[in-house]
């Protein structure tokens, strides 16, 4: 079964490095008629091709190019209305001669859209008819009835992945506008919201440099954050993690003689609260702690705490 499945591999990376060398001008100038379009992408094709055409869709509309997919099918039962003039309809069938999208060419001219194809045939009709043709052409299906689909919807997703990939680039599409089109993602989370959305403000705990061992180890499993905070909220002397307080006890078994001035970290890493949660997870990830304090590092003060393992 790994052979089988090792050469079916090898058949799609063939495949794919054909489709690359194919690759000419004409990928420039569908970008480029994209880039000036001033309405959707929208992407149709039917059976193997409609599903990668729905995954194309999917990865333009969350990479800052408006698209949407359309079943050729339904197109003649209303759905036609949707496409306006001034949008770009990018065609997948690798025959070029799959009748129900070449039904759809009529109205497409006459509504004046701009039409892309991507097909494995610069003769068929769907190339002939369309202002752009993307040859996604390849030697051999992964199939061995040579019938099934496989390495040409690969060839033609990866050709849609190339064309979001560009499209990004030229439009210098950043972390934060991903982010923005996924809110609910660890990504969105990350690089939409501030620490000040998830930190914990609630029960801090802050103890003073005289206060006992006992006290201190109270204090510590009262918080709940693998620390307490020296001082108050308005001037913070410094912390004492479990990692200092394991250190001093290897150091001075007798708990008496063991002061917190002696154990705390006097320069302990404070965040703005307006600070990104990517920008704190990486700093709080450089620095090997799993802990901040948010407030102002230049004055000392402290508002909540922050932790980089949240939900």
């Amino acid at each position: 079964m790994k052979d089988i499945a090792r050469r079916v591999f090898d058949i799609e990376i063939e495949s794919l490095l054909h489709v690359a060398s194919q690759l000419d001008d004409e990928f420039d100038r569908v970008i480029q008629a994209i880039l000036k379009g001033t309405g959707k992408v929208i992407i149709t094709g039917i059976g193997k091709s409609g599903l990668i055409g729905k995954k194309i869709a999917a990865t333009l509309s969350s990479t800052g190019t408006s698209s949407f997919f359309m079943h050729p099918g339904e197109a003649f039962h209303g759905d036609l209305g949707m496409i306006g003039a001034d949008d770009i309809v990018i065609m997948i069938s690798y025959s070029g001669e799959t009748d129900e999208v070449l039904k759809l060419i009529p109205y497409l001219k006459w509504n004046k859209n701009i039409l892309i194809a991507l097909t494995g045939n610069a003769e068929s009709t769907i190339a002939r008819n369309s202002d752009y043709h993307l040859n996604v052409s390849i030697k051999h299906e992964a199939c061995p009835l040579k019938l099934a689909p496989t390495s040409s919807t690969t060839a033609a997703l990866v050709m849609g992945d190339a064309i979001a990939v560009a499209l990004m680039e030229s439009r210098e599409f950043k972390e934060t506008d991903f982010a923005r089109f996924h809110p609910g993602g660890s990504l969105g989370r990350k690089l939409v919201l501030k620490v000040k959305d998830l930190m914990r403000t609630d029960n801090l705990p802050f103890i003073n440099t005289d206060a006992t061992f006992t006290e201190l180890v109270l204090k510590m499993s009262e918080g709940r954050i693998g620390m307490v905070i020296v001082g108050t909220g308005e001037k913070v002397e410094g912390i004492v993690t479990d990692g200092d307080l394991r250190r001093a006890l290897v150091q001075i078994a007798d708990t008496s003689k063991l002061n917190i001035s002696d154990m705390m970290n006097r320069n302990p890493v404070i965040v703005d609260e307006n600070e990104y949660l990517n920008t704190a997870d990486n700093l709080m990830i450089d620095k090997k702690i799993v802990t901040v304090l948010v407030g102002s590092a230049h004055k000392h003060t402290v508002k909540g705490v922050y932790q980089i393992y949240h939900n």
